[in-house]
């Protein structure tokens, strides 16, 4: 079970339509597909999905590394992966993406080698979980029109992009909210708010009794303080997404009580940073979501296993896959609506 070798494939992906957030919009993902190689011939499976926003990272650098980890982890045994991920954990700073899809492929070879899917290994506490669907940033009535479309798809939880321009995220949040009676909200600003204006929002929210669960990242990633003041000035559950890179970011806004939730993102952490930060969450009590940059099925399927496997979820949000044009569905999970099945 030792691996012999590891290749890296750019993968490009268009969107069904235009994805946008605060400060930023696009129609094309890039991916990088990592394929783990062991002795006997066994695969693996990962996918990194890279981000210069959040994590610094641009693809043309990133499939350099090829050979580096190669060398770095070639000939160790994928059934003791934890020290295969101690390795990749030197990539944290320059290459989070590229640590979370060679862990992941880690797992997946393992898997394939015992028989035993990757949710099991990590505990196979769920047999399903549940996502939401994002409608990102356009005019009110287009925001509004794709929101009726997919909560009558079935998907009861919608995450609404807001962040650019406080007046009219109000306008926004209140006719969706009108159009799509019985919903429930995500509603994400991506770092697009001052303190004060975060707070009006959420304020806004509450008094016109609009069913936000969770309003995520509404200031600037490095504002901790600022972080802190909305969570303890608003009447809605605050979380950290772009402030919440690592197990140490994580560790420090729970420790300084900024945060109702962390939304832990593969991409950002690894699997080993993250299965840190579910174990010091539950030992602060602050809740956990999931999320996903724009990974395919196959990246998806990572973070699926893994909110399955661990159980400590109160909130997924896994839905890239269904927001880009794939070929070929390549996911180990079934998809029935909005439930994610691992397999």
């Amino acid at each position: 079970m030792k691996i012999s070798d590891v290749k890296f494939e750019v993968k490009r992906y268009e969107y069904h339509e235009t994805f946008h957030i605060t400060g930023s919009s696009r129609n094309i993902a890039e991916n990088i597909e990592v394929k783990l190689f062991l002795d006997d011939g066994t695969t693996g499976m990962g996918e990194a999905s890279p981000s210069y926003r959040v994590n610094g990272e641009i693809v043309s650098s990133l499939v350099t590394l090829e050979s580096n980890v190669k060398e770095m982890i070639k000939g160790l045994d994928v059934r003791d992966y934890a020290k295969i991920f101690n390795v990749m954990d030197g990539l944290s700073k320059s290459a989070p993406s590229i640590k979370a899809a060679v862990q992941y492929a880690t797992l997946d070879a393992l898997s394939a080698e015992i028989g035993l899917p990757v949710y099991r290994i990590l505990g196979g506490s769920k047999d399903t979980i549940e996502t939401d669907k994002t409608v990102s940033i356009d005019v009110l009535e287009k925001m509004v029109q794709k929101s009726i479309e997919t909560f009558s798809q079935g998907f009861h939880v919608l995450k609404i992009k807001v962040g650019e321009n406080l007046k009219e995220d109000m306008d926004k949040i209140l006719a969706i909210s009108d159009a799509t009676k019985g919903a429930e909200y995500v509603v994400d600003a991506n770092q697009g708010y001052s303190p004060k204006e975060a707070i009006q929002f959420a304020r806004f929210i509450y008094d016109n009794g609009i069913n936000v669960k969770i309003f995520e990242q509404p200031v600037i990633w490095n504002d901790f303080e600022g972080l802190k003041l909305v969570r303890y000035e608003s009447p809605i559950s605050v979380a950290a997404d772009e402030s919440a890179r690592t197990k140490y970011d994580a560790y420090n806004l729970m420790k300084d009580d900024c945060v109702d939730f962390i939304n832990i993102k593969l991409m950002k952490s690894g699997v080993s940073d993250a299965l840190a930060i579910i174990e010091t969450a539950k030992t602060a009590n602050v809740g956990l979501m999931i999320g996903c940059m724009s990974e395919s099925s196959l990246g998806i399927n990572q973070s699926v296993h893994i909110a399955a496997g661990t159980g400590a979820f109160v909130h997924c949000d896994l839905d890239s896959h269904m927001l880009i044009k794939e070929d070929k569905f390549r996911g180990k999970f079934t998809q029935k609506g909005t439930k994610l099945i691992p397999s």
